[in-house]
């Protein structure tokens, strides 16, 4: 009686063993096949910071794409839409630019799809005198065919360069989902 306790409780160890090391061998799999911020943040906490970073448990980090978004925070802003947002048609677009980043009140504006189609172009309005070096509010409304759902963009916010010369071109890239 206590030889069959003691094997059956000698199977159970082994047998808890055996699935304790294929669960941990499955898991170490699926963390190997993280490749973005996305899947690692449906998995992972996301760490309170900006731009928004996750960690999984073996050691990489991933960090959510905010565009160049902080490079460019002193000269233009964005307000609506957030970066990663998700848009939909029609969308309206704010913030704050430089005086500079305008010319005749306007700087172009386009909204490009993943492989960097352009989607629509139009120009921002400067909502107030943009004949300043301050920050300068503007506003637009983009309308735009329907995207597949969960396809990413890219909104470009243009600095005006009436000049043409290509060493005072810049813009601000926002990432975004449709």
């Amino acid at each position: 009686m206590k030889a069959t306790i003691a094997i059956a409780l000698v199977l159970v160890l082994l047998a808890g063993g055996a699935y304790w090391y294929m669960h941990k061998a499955a898991t170490a799999k699926s963390i190997a096949k993280i490749s973005s911020f996305e899947e690692c943040g449906a998995l992972y906490p996301v760490m309170e910071s900006y731009p928004p970073r996750c960690a999984t448990p073996d050691g990489r980090s991933f960090t959510q794409d905010v565009g160049n978004e902080l490079s460019k925070m002193d000269l233009i802003t964005i307000d609506a839409p957030r970066p990663t947002a998700k848009i939909s048609s029609p969308l309206t677009v704010t913030g704050k630019a430089r005086g500079t980043w305008y010319f005749e009140a306007s700087f172009p504006v386009e909204l490009q799809d993943a492989q960097g189609n352009v989607i629509v172009q139009t120009h921002a309005e400067a909502q107030s005198d943009w004949m300043t070096e301050d920050f300068v509010p503007y506003k637009l409304t983009l309308t735009f065919p329907t995207q597949p759902a969960g396809s990413h963009g890219k909104l470009i916010l243009r600095k005006d360069n009436p000049s043409g010369d290509p060493a005072k071109d810049d813009s601000l890239v926002v990432p975004v989902v449709f």
